[in-house]
């Protein structure tokens, strides 16, 4: 137990680090582009969504060039499995989600398809070549020029107010403590481990990857509390949608192979599943419901549960 002490305090220091600078670089980030006079919808598509995975991109990237591919992966898989189980479901629990078929079909249903396209590429041979990579940041681009060329934006995030004078600073320290937290998490994180007698894949997949999402649970529940449930959904599947394409992406290029443990093909499944489910409640009703929102987070507590049992459940 006492070997656990030291790493179990770095990481909960390094998840308040995360917590607090992800939400001063989100704001900060969002008041300085608007001063600047920055198209809402670059705000939205790059500025937003980069800012709000800045967690998961330095997790996934300093793994990656660590060559620690279960962490690297596992936080991504993780992630996107909080966000939509945790997360959205929670947030369904507190009030109905109303969803809309912008939203459902084209932007969900490219989300099914990266998740779909992660499954290929990592269930059979389980590592992410450098080549895969090129093909996620291919495939993100080209949706975001498509975005661009329909010149449809999402919809716009909680307010934030005017620019400060401190908010460059603030951006800044943001970044700082999102890069410092990061880096002492993998560490200690796989430390943990190893004394706990997990795979770098389960921790990555749930401590971390509950840690990481903090810009998405933040923006949702502050967009709750406000009365703005439907901008909860888009949210969480556009932070999705990044974290497939855009930071696997980037890892997967910077480390010309990611192994996975071969374990790790159940959250998998999992992932596409779950966001399968998710677009059929979108589509019932165009809104996700309470009940709904119970079951998405029971099959979040499930996975927990499985993950920390060290269940075997290996499909191929």
């Amino acid at each position: 137990m006492d070997k656990l002490l030291p790493d179990v305090f770095i990481v909960i220091i390094s998840i308040a680090a995360i917590i607090f600078g992800s939400i001063w670089l989100v704001d900060s980030t969002v008041r300085v582009a608007r001063k600047l006079k920055i198209p809402e919808l670059v705000i939205g598509l790059t500025i937003m969504a980069m800012a709000t995975s800045a967690p998961e991109f330095m997790v996934t990237i300093m793994s990656a060039l660590r060559g620690i591919g279960d962490i690297s992966v596992g936080n991504i898989v993780g992630s996107n499995i909080f966000n939509l189980g945790f997360i959205l479901g929670g947030t369904a629990i507190f009030h109905s989600l109303k969803t809309d078929p912008k939203v459902t079909y084209r932007d969900g249903g490219f989300l099914l398809f990266g998740t779909l396209l992660l499954l290929v590429f990592l269930v059979f041979d389980h590592s992410l070549d450098r080549y895969e990579g090129y093909i996620l940041i291919s495939l993100l681009l080209i949706y975001l020029v498509y975005l661009f060329w329909k010149k449809e934006a999402p919809e716009p995030e909680a307010e934030t107010g005017d620019m400060r004078f401190y908010d460059p600073l603030l951006m800044i320290l943001g970044i700082v403590m999102v890069l410092a937290g990061a880096h002492f998490m993998v560490g200690s994180a796989r430390n943990l481990a190893v004394v706990m007698g997990v795979s770098d894949w389960v921790i990555a997949a749930t401590i971390v990857a509950a840690g990481t999402s903090a810009p998405e649970f933040a923006i949702s529940l502050v967009a709750a509390i406000r009365g703005r449930y439907g901008l909860s959904v888009g949210n969480l599947i556009g932070s999705d949608m990044f974290n497939i394409f855009g930071v696997l992406g980037v890892a997967a290029i910077l480390n010309k192979d990611l192994p996975i443990d071969p374990k790790s093909t159940v959250s998998l499944f999992l992932l596409f599943a779950m966001v399968f489910l998710v677009l059929v409640f979108m589509r019932t009703g165009w809104k996700i419901s309470r009940k709904e929102g119970i079951i998405l987070v029971s099959i979040g507590l499930i996975r927990w549960i499985i993950s920390f049992a060290d269940i075997d459940i290996n499909i191929f």
